[in-house]
């Protein structure tokens, strides 16, 4: 049975040719309650030797499953409309109505099968529906893939204030299925592009460089290429969330860009990438004045290389009052993340008094 969340229809984009036909491989990390399984170069199908039809529901978009509905068939879905502005509290609701209809109970497992909204919001659902029953997710964008999907963090957004309600829970498996990118227009390359750069800038120097010796056309017509790329940067967001799963130290790391791009993204309906490659423009330059890097016309180079934003204006007053909400402040200051060099980021405890003047700038 099929279920549609309608509020709204939007348009789908021109698709970017990409299949995937490697040979799968398993890897298992452990966290600090349990154990992630994670299915490279994998297809679709296997989730049905990971969790059984009847036990299961999937949670995915209007885009997705117009797009492969033969995947789908068979399986309890639920589907949503597509988009930031959904992944809201009214979405939540609707989804554990639908559970409830559906008799979704404690030997449920949800599968998020979508991009960072879809995975958000399921993992979100999977850890408040009945107290806790579990969840996977299949990642379908490359953001997702690299990204969000990974880590443990899910939740909602509360106006214009990004993820401020949420948990950290772990899926039980992670499947990629490169055969999804095949459908994405290069606008949601672009975006995944945004973090993937944000790795090779806070931990990868010799990804900096690769990337600068390719180009984002490279990636979506070599297939194994792009596989390389996706588990290299799946690997490095997971070992340090391993080591820092509660964000309390090297953690912090992966918000380069993001204390800025939160700010902006909702406020000026901006997609994920644009807003944080902005963010981590400003941040570049901010890294420049005060750690004395030398790197920040790379990566503004970079960022525009791959066709995300750099420079831009914005309301610097607006911005620093949802700042000022940030779930990583205090109440004098907050952990900003810089550059010392390409490859390494750094956490900057900076006053507020001190980054208004830095945004006066801006």
């Amino acid at each position: 049975m099929t279920y549609v969340f309608y509020l709204l229809c939007l348009c789908v984009s021109k698709k970017a040719p990409l299949i995937s036909d490697l040979p799968m491989k398993k890897k298992n990390f452990t966290f600090s309650t349990t154990t992630v399984q994670y299915y490279f170069d994998s297809e679709f199908s296997y989730i049905e030797k990971l969790v059984p039809k009847e036990t299961a529901v999937i949670i995915t978009d209007d885009n997705v499953f117009a797009k492969h509905k033969k995947k789908f068939k068979g399986w309890n879905t639920i589907v949503l409309k597509p988009g930031e502005e959904y992944k809201i509290q009214q979405t939540v609701d609707v989804v554990i109505d639908q559970l409830l209809a559906l008799g979704a109970d404690r030997k449920t497992t949800l599968i998020g099968v979508g991009g960072g909204v879809i995975t958000d919001i399921t993992g979100y659902v999977a850890g408040i529906y009945m107290r806790g029953i579990r969840f996977g997710f299949v990642p379908t964008s490359l953001l997702a893939m690299v990204d969000a999907s990974i880590g443990g963090k899910n939740g909602i957004d509360v106006g214009v204030y990004k993820n401020m309600v949420g948990l950290i829970r772990q899926p039980a498996f992670l499947l990629f299925d490169t055969s999804f990118l095949k459908t994405l227009p290069k606008s949601e390359w672009q975006n995944g592009f945004a973090e993937i750069i944000k790795h090779a800038c806070i931990k990868d120097a010799a990804m900096f460089r690769l990337l600068q010796q390719h180009k984002l056309s490279d990636f979506q017509k070599d297939k194994k290429l792009a596989a390389s790329l996706i588990e290299r940067n799946v690997l490095i967001k997971t070992k340090v969330v391993v080591g820092d799963e509660f964000e309390q130290g090297a953690r912090k790391l992966l918000n380069y860009g993001h204390t800025l791009g939160h700010a902006i993204e909702n406020m000026y309906e901006l997609s994920h990438g644009q807003a944080i490659s902005i963010g981590m423009t400003y941040a570049a330059i901010m890294s420049q004045h005060l750690k004395h890097f030398k790197g920040a016309e790379e990566v503004v180079n970079l960022l525009e290389k791959y066709g995300l934003p750099t420079f831009a204006e914005f309301d610097t007053q607006k911005a620093f009052k949802i700042l000022m909400m940030d779930k990583k402040k205090d109440n004098v200051s907050i952990n900003y993340i810089l550059l010392e060099k390409i490859g390494k980021g750094v956490i900057q405890p900076l006053l507020f008094v001190q980054l208004q003047e830095i945004f006066k700038q801006f």
